[in-house]
C-alpha cells in the first residue's frame, strides 16, 4: 500500500488548465483555540493522513497541552483526477473562512503532505500548477484571515521539485521537510521510500508549529 501511495503520486505531473472547482458549504465545528486543517497525500489512508497527518496532530497536542486542539480533513479526493488538488484547495479555504467567521479567536495550523502540499500550497497563494499531481490556484485565505494562521507544515512538497518554494507572507510561519532523494520533492530524487518516511518528522513540525503559536 505504501508503495503505492508513492508511485501512483509520481505517475502524473499536473499542468492543466483546471475548470472552476467550487467546494461544499462547511460547517463550523466548535471552537477549540487551535485547528489543525490537514490535507493527506495521494491514496493516504488514515484520519488526517496516516503517514502524516495523524501522527503531527499527536505531536501536536503532546506540545500544545495549554491548549484546547480541533482538526479537520480537508474534504477532497486525493487522487490522480486532474481536478483533485483544486478541489482541495476550495475546500480548505472554505473551511477556514467558515471557521474564522464563526470563531473569531481561533487560529490555524496548516499541514500538508504531498498532493496535500499541493492543496496548502494553493490555499496561501503558491501556485502548484505543472508540480505532481498540482493545480493552478482557485481559491486563497484572505488577507483578514491570514494572521490566525499560526503555522503552515508541509512534508514531501511538489513544488519544491520545480523550484518552487512558500515565499512572502507566510514563508516565516512555514516549515517545509524534503527528504534526501524523494523524487516528489526533490528534482532527480530518486529515492522511493523517502517520501513515505515523513512521520520521523512529526516531533520536529509540533515543535516549530508550537514556537509560532
Amino acid at each position: 500500500m505504501r508503495i503505492r501511495v508513492c508511485l501512483a503520486a509520481l505517475s502524473l505531473v499536473g499542468g492543466a488548465t483546471v475548470a472552476t472547482v467550487t467546494a461544499p458549504s462547511a460547517a463550523a465545528a466548535a471552537c477549540s483555540d487551535i485547528d489543525v486543517v490537514a490535507a493527506r497525500g495521494t491514496f493516504e489512508p488514515g484520519t488526517l493522513g496516516f503517514i502524516v497527518g495523524d501522527p503531527v496532530f499527536s505531536a501536536l497536542q503532546r506540545k500544545l497541552t495549554g491548549k484546547n486542539l480541533s482538526s479537520y480533513k480537508v474534504n477532497y479526493p486525493a487522487d490522480l483526477s486532474l481536478t483533485s488538488a483544486a478541489q482541495g484547495n476550495a475546500d480548505l479555504v472554505n473551511h477556514v473562512n467558515s471557521q474564522a467567521s464563526a470563531c473569531p479567536n481561533q487560529r490555524f495550523i496548516l499541514v500538508g503532505y504531498s498532493q496535500g502540499a499541493n492543496v496548502v500550497d494553493n490555499s496561501i497563494g503558491i501556485s502548484s500548477a505543472g508540480a505532481v499531481v498540482g493545480s493552478p490556484i482557485v481559491a486563497t485565505l484572505p488577507a483578514a484571515v491570514e494572521p490566525k494562521v499560526a503555522a503552515v507544515l508541509l512534508f514531501g512538497n511538489p513544488i519544491r521539485a520545480i523550484g518552487k518554494s512558500v515565499t512572502g507572507t507566510y514563508q516565516s510561519r512555514t516549515i517545509d521537510f524534503c527528504a534526501k532523494g524523494d523524487p516528489v520533492c526533490e528534482a532527480g530524487g530518486n529515492d522511493t521510500l523517502a517520501h513515505l518516511g515523513y512521520t520521523a518528522n512529526a516531533d520536529a513540525a509540533a515543535a516549530f508549529a508550537a514556537g509560532k503559536v
